[in-house]
């Protein structure tokens, strides 16, 4: 398989403290871009030989394969499925045999994700970690529909039970309701992480993360702080992990960030031509605040007038309007880190600078109710051909209703990690030629649409959960709103709960009941 990123991958592997014997087994190709966790089932040797079959067999396949990346994945899984239930069905002791995978396929730098069963697929970016695959068991799909929370299900007494694997019966490469693939474009600054069920059942996702965002270029020791941290919670099942790091991705707890940070609280330098220094730019930070390296050292590194602008920027948690003084004297490639408090839109976004909340959800955006232009909106977006905003909490209430969330007009801004609620039109307005990414937002709860997708615009949508909105009953409306000829992307998303039903948005997304 062709991978532009140079894969650093960690792997651990445990039999818990309760198992005699450890059923999982690991696959890393790194050349090749191929991560594999496998779970076996069956009990004593049975569901050790499912494994290890799976992975002899995927790896197998993959090395040969020459079609698309979701077809070799399924063929792969598939062929595998099927030699586990000839064999259990040729040997007696081996009948019921059986095991859960999640597969992950780098190919130009693009992820291929073929899953079965209640193993797990993250995705570690910008301090979040996120659960890509879906649990294929009765209470897994209560937890990602919101039915339990992630706690209820770790605690659930038939956490156990699934209802899709590999091997049970024979399968197709395209069956229905069996293999679960997924794609994705991976940045050289985040990281995957692959593990069996004894990980996800033993540490909550924020435990998880915590230990992932330690990273600090050692892969196995993330791996083995994982599975040494899921032993200490009980250790009732085998633990198997795979981390895998790209090249830029920097944990934001490891001890270069954290006295990085010590100095350079405000703004980092992200965008623009600076982009692919942006690691080795970290580094050397980190090494001032190390004493590693002298002043000289960093003047060669950073311009004069970036590094001037590196401190320009700051916001006051106690002024309502802090955001929109820094915006206004921000630099294209800027990012302001705007601490917890409660501010005030409408915002008006500026090219090129992103803007993140410093605690997810912590930052709190709500209307100013004496402002006469673009009243009701939190965010807005026009012209703005770059740029991000990630982690606010945007709002409304009876003395400033909120109207919209954020609207976006002519531009490919990225927004990502946002809660929007209460907006009374639509908690996210897409218009005029924008290519925007909206990318894990929770939008819930909206007396309008979700998300509404003007006539001329292409944005794409990954990875967010749309759900409760538009459910006032003299004017339901759906959790996506798209208004034709508009030409939107539309992935891996859940929609849910919403008052109206959207039209098919294919495999890719999770549409409920009542959608």
């Amino acid at each position: 398989m062709s991978t532009a990123t140079l894969w650093r991958a960690g792997v651990a592997s445990d039999p818990g403290l309760e198992r005699a014997t450890n059923e999982d087994r690991v696959y890393v190709d790194e050349a090749g871009g191929i991560f594999l966790v496998v779970d076996g089932i069956g009990g004593q040797a049975a569901g050790e030989k499912a494994a290890e079959i799976a992975v002899r067999v995927i790896s197998s396949e993959l090395a040969l394969a020459s079609g698309s990346p979701e077809e070799s994945v399924r063929r792969s899984i598939v062929a595998a499925n099927n030699e586990i239930n000839q064999l259990a069905e040729n040997n007696p002791e081996w009948h019921g045999m059986a095991c859960v995978l999640t597969l992950a396929m780098a190919h130009d730098d693009r992820i291929t994700v073929g899953h079965v069963g209640d193993s797990r697929l993250y995705l570690a970016w910008d301090g979040n970690l996120r659960k890509v695959t879906s649990d294929h068991s009765p209470v897994g799909e209560r937890e990602d529909m919101g039915e339990l929370t992630e706690e209820q299900a770790m605690r659930h007494p038939s956490r156990n039970q699934i209802f899709r694997d590999v091997g049970s019966k024979p399968r197709e490469p395209y069956e229905e309701d069996f293999i679960e693939v997924r794609s994705f474009p991976f940045r050289s600054n985040a990281a995957l992480l692959l593990c069996s069920d004894g990980l996800s059942d033993a540490l909550m996702s924020s435990e998880i993360s915590a230990i992932v965002e330690t990273y600090d270029g050692d892969p196995e020791k993330v791996a083995g702080e994982l599975v040494g941290a899921a032993n200490r919670a009980g250790g009732k099942d085998n633990i198997s992990v795979v981390f895998v790091a790209g090249p830029e991705f920097i944990g934001t707890e490891c001890d270069a960030m954290r006295e990085s940070r010590a100095r350079h609280a405000i703004t980092r330098v992200r965008g623009g031509r600076w982009r692919h220094f942006a690691g080795r730019v970290l580094w050397l930070l980190a090494g001032v605040a190390l004493g590693l390296f002298g002043r000289s050292a960093l003047s060669h590194a950073v311009p004069s007038q970036m590094a001037a602008r590196a401190a320009a920027v700051t916001v006051d948690a106690s002024d309502p309007y802090a955001i929109s003084r820094a915006l206004s004297v921000a630099h294209p490639g800027e990012t302001i880190q705007v601490p917890p408090g409660e501010f005030w839109g409408p915002i008006a976004l500026a090219d090129g600078v992103n803007l993140i909340s410093s605690t997810p959800g912590a930052a709190v955006i709500r209307v100013d109710p004496a402002s006469v232009a673009d009243t009701g909106i939190a965010f807005i977006a026009r012209g703005v051909q770059s740029g991000r905003v990630s982690g606010f909490r945007v709002t409304g209430d009876t003395r400033a209703p909120l109207a919209t969330g954020v609207w976006i007009e002519d531009s490919a801004i990225e927004i990502d990690d946002l809660e929007i609620i209460g907006a009374g039109d639509c908690g996210i307005r897409i218009a005029g030629a924008s290519a925007a990414m909206l990318h894990a937002n929770w939008i819930h709860s909206n007396g309008g649409c979700g998300v509404l997708i003007g006539s001329g615009s292409s944005p794409r949508l990954i990875g967010n959960r749309i759900s409760e909105n538009g459910t006032t009953p003299a004017s339901l409306r759906p959790g996506i709103e798209i208004h034709p000829p508009a030409t939107p992307a539309i992935e891996n998303n859940i929609i849910v709960g919403n008052g109206q039903p959207n039209a098919d948005l294919g495999e890719h997304n999770a549409v409920g009941r009542g959608q």
